[in-house]
């Protein structure tokens, strides 16, 4: 049965997003093969890249709707970016969030999509 996955990329505390430096130009041609590999693969559903944690907002949930702004977690890693996957198999599921922590050279966390009721 097929099923849905978040990839998660996860940075440590605010990264830069500056895709001129010789680490970006080395690592976006990688994602984005890895891209192309899921495209075709059939496996692909959604992704993208996320502003750092600085650039959140965070509401609370009560009549005012207070916000802060910045993360929602204090903590020296946030997400990056994200995929999202379909997978037959939670192991083909595990090989995709691999290949995706070998593209992006930084930690992927794998993570299954409540099945629906």
């Amino acid at each position: 049965m097929t099923q849905q996955y978040l990839l998660s990329v996860c940075h440590e505390d605010e990264y830069d997003l500056d895709f001129d430096t010789e680490e970006m130009r080395r690592i976006g041609p990688q994602v984005g093969a890895f891209n192309e590999e899921l495209t075709a693969a059939g496996k692909w559903v959604f992704g993208g890249g996320l502003m750092p944690a600085s650039h959140a907002v965070v509401f609370r949930p009560s009549a005012d709707a207070p916000m802060t702004d910045g993360p929602f977690a204090e903590s020296k890693e946030q997400i990056g970016g994200f995929w999202v996957i379909t997978a037959d198999t939670v192991d083909e599921a595990r090989d995709w969030a691999r290949r995706a922590s070998l593209a992006c050279e930084l930690p992927v966390e794998l993570r299954p999509f409540q099945p629906d009721e």
